[in-house]
Parts: structure tokens; sequence; C-alpha cells
């Protein structure tokens, strides 16, 4: 793999992590197209670090609060006020329902891992489950915009947006696109939804790249290709971030259902072709 092809690779991993396209159909079309056979595991590891990099530092400052508030809330369990400050303050709610949340993705990769790395292989499981993505995020957005936001969430809303990102550990299926579409399916807010799938991306990203270092071995990659993928992964991943938040307050996310339908389909039509 030379710097040309880590930067392209870098490239559609930080958009698609982030727009609800499915990063995993994506990486394997464009791997295909470019004649890779074989990324090198320590590479995917990399790009995954960097798309969470942007998350960190596009949501810095919710992220520190989260992180005290659960802090605190140990002492508030400690001294027997742990629900009612639960209910006071929003980023120790929050932090706990992204623990609560992660379950699902955690208890599905643990027992269908090996499964779900078959369905890699091909390309007619992630175009065709391209599709469902598409059909989510369509009808979603016939959905009205519901009042949950962080003060008023629940743990149901968070299990089903968890159980939603559980499910998209299917090539094809969109990480944020199911779990936005999960969480405009049971009332949520579309700007909080949003923000809670991008939010809910950071220990599912780091539990991924985590389960990978345990299979690692010396992967041959220039220093250099990493770099330059990892780079243009965190700047792609941020301005991702950035753009669908801007997109899912002022407009729709059609444009992206339209785009899964179209590939999905070509993708599924040229494979029986070919």
């Amino acid at each position: 793999m030379d710097i040309l092809q880590a930067i392209i690779i870098g490239l559609v991993q930080g958009l698609t992590e982030f727009l609800p396209v499915s990063s995993s159909a994506h990486l394997i079309f464009i791997q295909q197209a470019l004649g890779l056979s074989d990324v090198p595991l320590a590479f995917d590891v990399l790009l995954h670090v960097g798309t969470l990099v942007a998350v960190f530092i596009y949501f810095y400052n919710d992220i520190i609060l989260m992180i005290k508030g659960f802090f605190l809330s140990l002492i508030d369990l400690k001294e027997g006020k742990f629900i009612s400050e639960i209910r006071r303050d929003p980023y120790k709610k929050l932090a706990w329902l992204t623990i609560l949340a992660t379950i699902p993705i955690g208890v599905v990769g643990l027992l269908f891992n090996d499964f779900v790395e078959e369905l890699f292989e091909g390309l007619t499981v992630p175009a065709f489950l391209l599709l469902i993505t598409g059909c989510l995020l369509y009808f979603s957005q016939r959905m009205n915009s519901g009042k949950v936001d962080v003060q008023n969430i629940s743990t149901k809303e968070a299990l089903v947006m968890g159980c939603g990102q559980a499910l998209a550990i299917l090539p094809g299926l969109s990480r944020s696109g199911t779990t936005i579409a999960s969480g405009l399916f049971v009332g949520l807010d579309k700007e909080f939804a949003a923000k809670f799938s991008f939010i809910l991306s950071i220990p599912a990203i780091l539990g991924a790249a985590v389960v990978q270092l345990k299979d690692l071995s010396g992967a041959n990659i220039e220093l250099s290709a990493c770099i330059a993928g990892f780079i243009v992964a965190v700047i792609s991943g941020y301005i991702a971030i950035s753009f669908l938040l801007k997109l899912v307050r002022e407009r729709s996310l059609d444009i992206f259902a339209f785009y899964c339908w179209i590939v999905g389909i070509v993708i599924l039509v040229g494979s029986i072709i070919l």
C-alpha cells in the first residue's frame, strides 16, 4: 500500500465513519477498487484511532464534562444521592446512559464476531444492507422531530439507540445512520439524536480498536503512509461530524438515503454481472 492509497482509504474512513453511508461497506468497495486484497490490520486500527481523535476534538467540552460527571456520580453513590443527582445533572446522566447503550454492541461483538467477519469477504451483503440503511434514513426523516433531549432522555431511548448501534456491526448498515434513525423512531430531538450517536461512537470505536490490537502481528507498512492516512482520517472525520450536524439542524438526511440506494443497486448489479 503506497501513500496515495493510504490517503484515499483514510479519507473514506474519516468521512463514512460519521456520514450515514456505512464505513464498512465503503472500505470494502474502495479496497477492491484499489486492488488491495489485504489492508494491514495495524493500519485499520490506526484509522479508527484517527476517527476517535476527531470525535474527541469536536466534542471536547462535552466529553470532559461527562468524565467529570461520571466520577462525581460515584461519590454521589457513596453518599446515597446517586439517582437525584443523575436526574439533576445532564452530563452525569449522559455518561451513564452512554455506558448502558454500549452494552449491546459489546455483547454482539463478542458473540458474533467470527460470523460478521465472514460477511466482509464479499460485496453482495454490504450492498444489500446499504439499501436497508437507505430505507432507515428515508423513513426516519418522515418522523416528526421529537422533544426528547439530554434533559429527559431515559434508559429506554438510550438502549434503543444502543441496539441500533449493535445491528450496525453488519457491513453495509451505517452506524451513525442506524443510531440516528433509531433515536428518531423513539422520539429524540433530531440534533440531539445525532449528537448522542457521535458520543456513542467513542466506546464503540475504542472497543473495536482494542479488540483488533490483540490480533496485530508484525505489519510491514511505510511510516509515511501511516501518518498520511491517520491525519486525513482525523481531518475528514472532523469535517464529516460538523457537516452532518449542520445538515440535521437545517435540512434532512434524504440525500444520504438516495445515495445509499444508488450505490447499493450499482454494486449489486455489478457483482451479478461480473
